[in-house]
This record gives C-alpha cells, sequence and structure tokens, in this order.
C-alpha cells in the first residue's frame, strides 16, 4: 500500500477474488490461536479505560448502506431500510443503529465551509433524516474520513474536525463512522503519526460537542499488511480514542459472487479471531458487515458468519436491503440466543481454542458462568469437530449441559463437546453449563 494517498481497504472486487481464490490452508496458516503484543494484557491485566467515554457497552446493532448499496443511496433507502428494521422486530432485538456510509454529501463544502447533503440524494436534509430516524425510536450515524477526501473522493474532515463534528451534533447523529482515506503523510514524519494524529484530532472534536457519539475508528484497516507489531500498537491506541475499530479488508460488496462473499468472510474472521487480546469491555473489534440477506450465501453461510461474529463480541451490523430480507436471513439475524452470545454482559471476546485448515472451535466465557462453544467447519466436506471441556474453559463437572442456540435442540455431555457431520461451511453453536 502507497501513500498518500492511502487508498480505502477492499473497495475493489479484484482484491476479494484473490482471497477467493487463497486455499483453506493459506487462510489458516494467517491465523494463529492467539496473538498479543503484551503478554501481560494477554494474561488478562486490566489497563486503565482510554479517553473517549464509554458509549458502546455492548457491541453496537444495527445496518449500513454501504456493502450492499455502495453509492447507490438515497433518503428512500435509508428510510425504507430504517422501517423494515422496526418492521422485522429487529430493532427490538438490538439493531437500532442506522448508518449512512461514504457518497451522502455533496462533492463541495458551501461557502462557509460546512458538509453539504446531496440534494439529490437527500432533498430533505441530514437533519431531517436523523429526526425520521428518532421518531422510528433508532440512531442515526454518519460517515466521515480523517483526510483531505473521503474515499469516494467526497470531502474529508481533514482541516475542518470541529466544524465537522459540531455539525454532526447539530444533526442530531449517535454514531460517527470515521475512515482513512487520502491522509498526507508529512515529510520526516510516519504513516502512523500521520494516522494518529488526525485520528485524535477527530477524536477530541467529538467530544468537545457535548454531545455523546459511538466512535468508529478505521486506523487499524489501513495498517494489517504493515507487519503485526505495527499494527497491534495502531490498534492499541485506537482503542484510547474510539469505541470500536475496524481491523482490516472490507468484506465483500453485493455484485461479488457468493464464494467471494464466503471466503472474505472467512479472511475477516480469520483475522479477528487473533486480535482477542486488544478487546476489552466497551472497546470492539470490528471485523465489517453482517452479509445475510438476498446475497446468494447459503443458511449454513449466514449462520456461521453469525454465530462467529456473536463468538467474537463483534458489531452486528447489517448491510443488505432489509426491506427484501428473505425468511432464512431474518431467522438468522433474529435469533436471540444467539444475540445474546453477542451482547454477553461479561462482555468478552471469545478465543480460538483450537484450529486447522478447514476448522476452528472457540470459546466464550458467559456472565453467569456458561460457556459458549462454536464448532466451525470451513471446509467443502461434512466433518465431526469436538473439544474437551477442560480445553474449553469449562470447569470440571459430572456432566455438562449443552444448548444448541441455532436449534434448540439440548443434549449432555459427560466432558467432550462434540458436534456430529457438521455440514460444509457450517457452524455449531452450543451454550454450555456445567452440572
Amino acid at each position: 500500500m502507497s501513500h498518500p494517498p492511502v487508498p480505502r481497504l477492499g473497495r475493489t472486487v479484484a482484491g476479494l477474488t484473490a482471497v477467493a481464490a487463497c486455499s483453506a490452508g493459506l487462510l489458516a496458516a494467517t491465523a494463529p490461536a492467539s496473538a498479543s503484543p503484551d503478554p501481560a494484557r494477554a494474561a488478562g491485566a486490566p489497563r486503565a479505560a482510554g479517553a473517549y467515554p464509554n458509549l458502546a457497552p455492548h457491541p453496537p446493532m444495527g445496518w449500513n448502506n454501504w456493502s450492499y448499496y455502495m453509492c447507490d443511496l438515497n433518503e428512500k433507502i435509508v428510510l425504507d431500510n430504517a422501517r423494515a428494521l422496526v418492521q422485522t422486530g429487529l430493532a427490538r432485538k438490538g439493531y437500532r443503529t442506522v448508518t449512512l456510509d461514504d457518497c451522502w454529501m455533496s462533492r463541495q463544502r458551501d461557502t462557509r465551509g460546512r458538509l453539504v447533503a446531496d440534494r439529490t440524494k437527500f432533498p430533505h436534509g441530514m437533519a431531517h433524516l436523523g429526526q425520521q430516524l428518532h421518531r422510528m425510536g433508532l440512531k442515526f450515524g454518519i460517515y466521515t474520513d480523517v483526510g483531505t477526501l473521503t474515499c469516494e473522493k467526497f470531502p474529508g474532515s481533514l482541516g475542518h474536525f470541529q466544524q465537522d463534528a459540531e455539525q454532526f451534533a447539530r444533526w442530531k447523529v449517535d454514531y460517527v463512522k470515521a475512515d482513512g482515506c487520502n491522509v498526507p503523510v508529512t515529510p520526516g514524519h510516519s504513516k502512523e503519526a500521520a494516522f494518529r494524529d488526525l485520528y485524535g484530532q477527530m477524536s477530541r472534536a467529538l467530544r468537545a460537542t457535548g454531545r455523546p457519539m459511538t466512535f468508529s475508528v478505521s486506523a487499524p484497516a489501513y495498517f494489517q499488511y504493515d507487519g503485526d507489531s505495527v499494527w497491534h500498537r495502531v490498534i492499541d491506541w485506537s482503542s484510547e480514542l474510539g469505541n470500536l475499530w475496524r481491523g482490516g479488508r472490507d468484506v465483500a460488496l453485493q455484485k461479488s459472487t457468493p464464494a467471494v462473499k464466503w471466503s472474505s468472510i472467512v479472511y475477516n474472521f480469520r483475522y479477528n479471531s487473533r486480535l482477542a487480546a486488544f478487546q476489552r469491555p466497551g472497546r470492539w473489534n470490528d471485523p465489517d458487515f453482517l452479509l445475510a440477506g438476498a446475497t446468494g450465501l447459503t443458511r449454513h453461510e449466514m449462520q456461521s458468519q453469525m454465530s462467529l461474529w456473536a463468538m467474537m463480541a463483534a458489531p452486528l451490523i447489517s448491510s443488505t436491503d432489509l426491506s427484501k430480507l428473505p425468511a432464512a436471513a431474518r431467522e438468522v439475524l433474529g435469533n436471540e440466543r444467539v444475540i445474546a452470545v453477542d451482547q454477553d454482559p461479561l462482555s468478552v471476546q471469545g478465543r480460538v481454542v483450537t484450529q486447522d485448515d478447514d476448522s476452528a472451535v472457540l470459546s466464550k466465557p458467559l456472565k453467569n458462568g456458561d460457556r459458549a462453544i462454536a464448532l466451525f467447519n470451513s471446509g467443502g466436506t461434512p466433518r465431526t469437530l469436538s473439544v474437551s471441556a477442560r480445553a474449553a474453559g469449562l470447569p470440571e463437572a459430572g456432566s455438562y449441559r449443552l444448548h444448541d442456540l441455532v436449534t434448540g435442540r439440548r443434549t449432555q455431555s459427560a466432558g467432550n463437546i462434540v458436534a456430529r457431520e457438521v455440514p460444509p461451511h457450517a457452524t455449531v453453536l452450543y451454550r454450555v453449563t456445567p452440572g
């Protein structure tokens, strides 16, 4: 990746096609079971909360237009999807933040330097849109970029951080996603220093408004291929500046083939599962959007992404046409048992217990003493997967009760957690109770 400018990761289908061409072995080779630059952190040592207020005590949930619509968004599309959140019951289950991504604004600021909504796409403006969302009981999210331009070449916030933050506050914005395209690097300074300075300015500007706005930082995504030591360091300071951070490559776009979409889900799972040491309550690793919907993915594939994201305490942000949501996708997104794993009050990201080229087993502690155990078959043939209760972190007990959170089936085990003949691309998700 060259700079300046810094291109947005994953904004082309070509990059994801390359991922689809990767073998499962290559994907697994990039994903050790755990990674941390600081052994004390990996061991669970406490660290001070960041300067940015804790505005996301649980992983954010909602909808974003980008993966499905890209720049083809307008007021009607946004409000139709917002209404669908309410009508399908997804809003009641937690999906409440509706976020506009890139392309919502005009190509030029106004004569006073303010961002202006594209009046063709949003004839009533952003304040009106926010009012409509709030009347539905939803939250209003918006996109900006800390560079000179957004990824799609609309005005960036560089040089206007306080002005833009105050404008977002006037529009009653609740959530700000700040991208990192087109960040200039001053001679004699590092790329990391440039990103840290600009994201720091945006963070301080949002705080100074006095309005609570959840802050999503995209800085780490621009360092994924700069070496783990740099990447991890950027994640660490991003967690001080905001509430959640994009860790790496964008998930696939709607125009991608189903095979590319599936490969991108596996790829994003693999990298994000390595970052559990950086997550802490109120600070979230974000592996990007949920693709469940009319996207060509199978029921098993949609369910695998939902289950794995829940195990990783990841934000659950749908990017599809919710107004045409198939029943299977609605059931996957709306499964309250799985959502409860993601939103568990203990607020801990699950960790990989074991994995190979075509499978992974994750364990996540839950507040009531249970464990969520996910057994993921990423390969192309059915496979029986298992893990011992001890290896999964469960206490010694004479027996264990297993509740399959997808099928609802309840079973018991004397010690091994087993999922038999897991179909290709499927995940079995258990809630395991000792005794």
